[in-house]
């Protein structure tokens, strides 16, 4: 496996003359070179990237998804995430696209050094990549190359706040199109909620949660093949509930029940719903109705 520690290492690997600034590079993609003899690369990096890729000819892996780059889409990588890439170096279509590199040491000191962790699409599997119209994409290039302009005109003292605000913007912009991604895509993405409410209501009917225990985000969208972070996105902007409190709300409605048409006891029901010990059960159920389960189990009696 390859380690780009540094943008330079990654130019040179592409056989791209030195960066122009070490931490932060926009590279046109079309002048990427690959060692001929390769047909696969895995690697990890230490800095971000930002992508926007079209007639890639290769499969990208990342995370357990691939993605076919035949389209104009923008993808977000962040440091130490592995990728595996499989080359198709006979195809006569030349790869276009703009590649952003930006080392985390150029965003310190900065508001967004923190903030650029609360962007959920660096965490999203490629299939889950941001498709854009041509009017974003001439957006998006807009911002990129405004960002190029600045690191190489002379370095000032406002260089790297001006560059950090262009980055910004362009990640909101990115935030902006991915909501409106989540939206266009209603058909589908109620699909998705209504296979997560399959997927739970199966969980909680088996038998096997009381070995297994409850279930987690992780096991929900391993299931509906999606990354974690981008099911609980695309929940919320649904329902206005993330996918931690989808499986909150219907163990909520299979406690509540078995507490109004079961005798077992409040410990029973708590094992059958995957708890190990029923002050956990109890505490949940306190927070979500606030009643007791049995002060809930007495309205019914």
């Amino acid at each position: 496996m390859y380690k780009f520690k540094t943008i330079s290492d990654y130019h040179q690997f592409v056989s791209l003359p030195k960066p122009e600034h070490p931490l932060v590079s926009l590279v046109n993609y079309g002048n990427l070179r690959y060692p001929l003899d390769l047909r696969e690369i895995r690697w990890t990096q230490n800095y971000y990237s930002i992508g926007l890729k079209r007639n890639v000819r290769g499969k990208l892996r990342y995370g357990q998804q691939e993605y076919d780059f035949d389209e104009g889409i923008l993808s977000f990588i962040a440091p130490q995430q592995v990728l595996h890439v499989e080359l198709d170096q006979s195809s006569p279509v030349k790869a276009t696209g703009w590649l952003l590199l930006i080392h985390p040491d150029f965003l310190w000191n900065t508001s967004l050094a923190r903030k650029i962790k609360n962007y959920d699409f660096f965490g999203y599997a490629v299939n889950e990549a941001l498709f854009m119209s041509e009017k974003e994409e001439h957006m998006m290039i807009g911002i990129l190359k405004n960002i190029q302009r600045e690191y190489r005109s002379s370095i000032d003292k406002f260089s790297q706040n001006i560059i950090v605000s262009q980055i910004e913007v362009l990640l909101n912009y990115a935030e902006r199109y991915y909501q409106r991604q989540f939206i266009t895509r209603n058909i589908a993405n109620n699909r998705v909620l209504s296979q997560m409410e399959d997927l739970l209501s199966g969980y909680f009917d088996k038998e096997e949660i009381m070995e297994k225990g409850l279930p987690t985000v992780h096991d929900a969208a391993e299931q509906l093949h999606m990354s974690p972070n981008y099911l609980s996105s695309m929940l919320k902007t649904l329902t206005g509930l993330n996918a931690q409190q989808h499986i909150h709300e219907k163990l909520i409605e299979k406690a509540k029940e078995k507490l109004s048409t079961t005798g077992l006891s409040v410990s029973e029901i708590a094992y059958t719903l995957g708890f190990e010990h029923s002050q956990s059960f109890s505490r949940l159920f306190k927070s979500k109705t606030k009643l007791s389960p049995l002060a809930f189990r007495k309205l019914y009696n």
